[in-house]
């Protein structure tokens, strides 16, 4: 028998920092964070390596929509090595969008429009 371990959300479905809601896309960075697309929340969340209680939000969380601040159902993640950033496939709003990993970001930057990506 295998058994697993829960590394992010477990409380249900919702959107508080120790729960997700439709996760998506998945992407482990070099460090063992992991990043989550979550569809529902329209938001990127963070769990760094060994803190399974809760995550942060590192892009979205300000609803649903289409300013720079928002997301509108992130499907997928990855980290942008030579910028140090999140690519994230907003499919929702038809685009690709790139958010800082830097302390402090606030919005992405649209890097392509009007285009169906779900991974």
């Amino acid at each position: 028998t295998l058994n697993g371990v829960t590394g992010a959300g477990g409380n249900g479905a919702g959107g508080a920092a120790n729960q997700l809601n439709s996760p998506w896309g998945l992407f482990v960075a070099d460090d063992q964070a992991v990043f989550i697309a979550e569809y529902m929340n329209h938001r990127v969340m963070q769990w760094k390596n060994g803190d399974t209680t809760n995550g942060q939000v590192v892009a979205g969380g300000n609803g649903q929509g289409n300013r720079l601040n928002q997301l509108n159902g992130p499907t997928d993640v990855l980290i942008g090595k030579e910028t140090d950033s999140l690519i994230i496939c907003d499919a929702e709003n038809l685009r690709v969008v790139r958010w800082s990993r830097c302390s402090g970001t606030t919005q992405g930057e649209i890097l392509i429009d009007n285009i169906d990506c779900y991974g």
